[in-house]
């Protein structure tokens, strides 16, 4: 990821909105989206268009490594970003004012049902959207590099 690289904004209406304030106040408005529930920005490179994309997730954290969940609100297919990490991924992430590569991980087998608790006492309706689609939600670590 360049720095010459113009960043897409993958999502539109309120989290277009949610992003545009993040990066316009360096995360001091954005970081936390709601009490106690905090969110990242995570760009990565599109599989099929090379173009850097930018999105809005929320976040949790296992030791050193910040936790994201592939959801889409329960939506059969996997959302963009994730697929995009699956094929490259090293990614950037902008926590607050810190920026930072990052290397993505599929949690494994083992790991998931511990990180799946944290990830949902921070956001309850991850339940709800896993319960809503037969595809397996993956939940997945973002290890600075």
């Amino acid at each position: 990821m360049g720095a010459g690289d113009q960043v897409l904004d993958s999502p539109t209406g309120w989290v277009a909105e949610h992003i545009h304030r993040y990066l316009e106040t360096d995360g001091a408005e954005g970081h936390e989206w709601r009490p106690g529930v905090y969110t990242l920005l995570l760009t990565t490179r599109g599989r099929r268009s090379g173009a850097l994309r930018r999105t809005a997730l929320i976040y949790g954290r296992d030791g050193d490594a910040y936790v994201v969940v592939a959801s889409q609100g329960g939506d059969p297919r996997h959302p963009a970003w994730y697929l995009n990490l699956r094929d490259d991924p090293q990614a950037q992430v902008q926590v607050g004012a810190e920026r930072f590569t990052v290397r993505a991980r599929t949690a494994t087998a083992e790991e998931k049902p511990r990180l799946w608790a944290v990830m949902t006492g921070i956001w309850p309706a991850y339940d709800d959207y896993q319960a809503k689609t037969e595809r397996d939600i993956p939940v997945v670590l973002l290890d600075r590099i």
